[in-house]
């Protein structure tokens, strides 16, 4: 799994949320491997060479995943080598050790949920507690044995309960921070990072992409004549009607009031110049709730190798602007650049 540079403090919540995951990683890996280091040297001197050889693979483990992070931002592993490790290492100490080794199995239940998927922990922990209970049962008195099997169950249910929460905390938190509260459509915080994916794929490899930039017509006198929470429904409708016609690799965007952008992957200028006299159809036919008639007018505009996001943008609102003085309920196309024509640079 590649980590994004950007991580904390970007504007895109998932990026954010990946940054915050490395940052846990890197930590977990990196306070175990200054803990198991010197019981790598202690084992080694009591005579277990077993369990010295598996710590040892651990810490290399652990050392390895470090370097991987910090110099080409890589997760290896997905974090499994090291749960396996701890797992191992926990049981066969307190097979040898008794309670020393049984003081390690608390924490590991920990990590598992912070380093491996809910599926996988879940199934990693059920394997690890039933490990630990048989070796318990054998290592220690049967008052012993029960208090072990009821903590260390306890522990794997509280912090399952508590990485199932904070999972489904985190998704919702993503949905609102990346997505409009009204119409459900992503917002301009999503918008940028979109047009970039978009602009390196055809710097790089040539790929089309085209954006629709849509307004709908006259909408402020309709929340005039209809109020503005008759305008809300229409921008809810009007958001569910485009969503319907576009592709899954399509992105729609709300920018502003009644101002949506569509981006078209994989997609040229004459391509999403059909598609917006589509949109516009959906939005004009049929009538809305109250026979409430609603158009829209467009601009498009494809992607031209060299110009920033603004700049593309910019022609395609041009476009927009063109269709709209052009008496409306209609698509125009902006040009392309002409060859050699600098990008204006932002700000």
């Amino acid at each position: 799994m590649r980590y994004s540079s950007l991580g904390v403090g970007s504007t895109n919540p998932t990026e954010t949320i990946l940054g915050y995951q490395r940052q846990i990683v890197y930590h977990i890996h990196f306070w175990t491997l200054m803990v198991v280091a010197p019981l790598f040297a202690i084992q080694l001197g009591e005579g277990h060479t077993l369990l010295s050889l598996l710590l040892a693979l651990f810490c290399l483990n652990a050392l390895a995943v470090i370097v991987m992070l910090r110099r080409y931002d890589l997760y290896l592993f997905q974090g499994r080598s090291f749960s396996l490790f701890a797992a191992a290492c926990t049981v066969y100490s307190t097979y040898l050790n008794g309670h020393i080794g049984l003081f390690w199995a608390y924490p590991s239940i920990t990590a598992f949920f912070f380093l491996l998927s809910m599926r996988e922990a879940t199934a990693l922990n059920l394997v690890f507690l039933g490990s630990m209970i048989i070796v318990s049962y054998y290592r220690f008195p049967e008052d012993e044995f029960w208090r072990i099997t009821f903590s260390l169950t306890l522990t794997g249910v509280f912090v399952s309960i508590f990485a199932w929460l904070v999972g489904r905390m985190q998704s919702e938190l993503t949905i609102i921070a990346s997505t409009d509260p009204l119409t459900g459509c992503l917002n301009r915080a999503q918008m940028e990072h979109t047009l970039q994916m978009q602009k390196q794929l055809h710097e790089r490899y040539g790929r089309p992409a085209s954006i629709i930039l849509l307004d709908l017509d006259h909408f402020k006198a309709i929340n005039d004549e209809w109020g503005h929470v008759k305008g809300d429904e229409l921008l809810r409708a009007s958001a569910v009607r485009l969503q319907k016609h576009l592709r899954d690799s399509d992105r729609l965007f709300r920018v502003g009031g009644e101002e949506f952008l569509v981006v078209l992957p994989e997609t040229d200028a004459a391509a999403a110049e059909a598609v917006a006299g589509k949109l516009l159809d959906v939005i004009r036919s049929p009538a809305f709730d109250d026979d409430i008639q609603v158009t829209a007018s467009a601009g498009v505009a494809e992607v031209h190798r060299g110009e920033c996001n603004s700049a593309w943008l910019n022609r395609a609102d041009k476009a927009l602007y063109n269709a709209k003085d052009g008496g409306r309920d209609r698509v125009l196309r902006a040009p392309q650049p002409a060859a050699g024509t600098p990008s204006p640079q932002p700000g």
